[in-house]
């Protein structure tokens, strides 16, 4: 186990780029793509892992990046929704109006893209349980469900 202490310069790979960091070992995830490398899609919302926003893709999972330090992800793959382009679910939440204020739409879009990546047969009680580890509080929900099922009939012309 390699032992951080101080300020550290890491090489982190975000939506396909090496991206360098100055970073304390108690920086989270969330603080260093936000703070430090300029990445503000994934919101800081309850900082708690309750609410979503905060969402990140981590070697194709969805993972709160409030909830995981940045030097834990050295060596991985993250995307965020400033990397997530062109998809079928952003299309899908654009057309069915699965957003409102937007805060909360990246971490749902980016939850949805993987649960319809590893699951593009997703049943509606996967989809159900899936949507649940985000939180909104302005739309009722209806938009974002449609999408994600507008998403998958999309993902199954391909």
């Amino acid at each position: 186990m390699i032992a951080y202490k101080d300020y550290t310069s890491v090489i982190l790979n975000v939506n396909g780029e090496k991206r360098k960091a100055i970073i304390k070992p108690s920086d989270t995830l969330l603080r260093v793509l936000r703070e430090e490398l300029g990445l503000t899609g994934a919101k800081p919302g309850c900082e708690n892992g309750d609410c979503g926003a905060c969402t990140i893709l981590l070697d194709g999972k969805p993972v709160k990046s409030c909830m995981m330090l940045a030097v834990e992800a050295i060596g991985m793959e993250i995307i965020t929704i400033e990397g997530l382009n062109n998809t079928e679910i952003q299309q899908a939440f654009y057309e069915e109006g699965g957003f409102q204020c937007g805060y909360c739409t990246p971490g749902f879009l980016l939850n949805s893209y993987a649960l319809l990546e590893e699951k593009p047969d997703a049943e509606d009680e996967e989809i159900k349980e899936w949507l649940k580890s985000n939180l909104c509080r302005c739309t009722g929900y209806e938009g974002i469900k449609n999408a994600v099922y507008s998403a998958k009939e999309k993902i199954k012309e391909r």
